[in-house]
């Protein structure tokens, strides 16, 4: 649910090289169910969509950080060359 301006600094400060998506107003973290009720943060959740706007990969975890990224990158290089979102 982070602005613009914060998901563009993450990807400059990780050279990530793919889009990320600004929720600020939740309405996407409703649709995919990790919006919490109240000021409570959306559930640390990461969905890899491919360009036909379908899931490939979910990685939850609240207390591991790091598992997000590399695991939605494992799932990137694995799909074949094209199909990267």
């Amino acid at each position: 649910m982070d602005s613009v301006d914060r998901q563009k600094q993450f990807d400059e400060q990780h050279a990530l090289d793919f889009p990320l998506l600004s929720d600020p107003g939740g309405k996407v973290a409703r649709l995919f169910g990790v919006k919490r009720i109240g000021l409570l943060p959306p559930k640390r959740t990461t969905f890899v969509i491919g360009q036909d706007r379908r899931v490939i990969h979910v990685v939850r975890s609240e207390t591991n950080m790091a598992i997000h990224a590399n695991e939605a990158l494992e799932v990137l290089r694995q799909l074949p060359t094209g199909d990267n979102p």
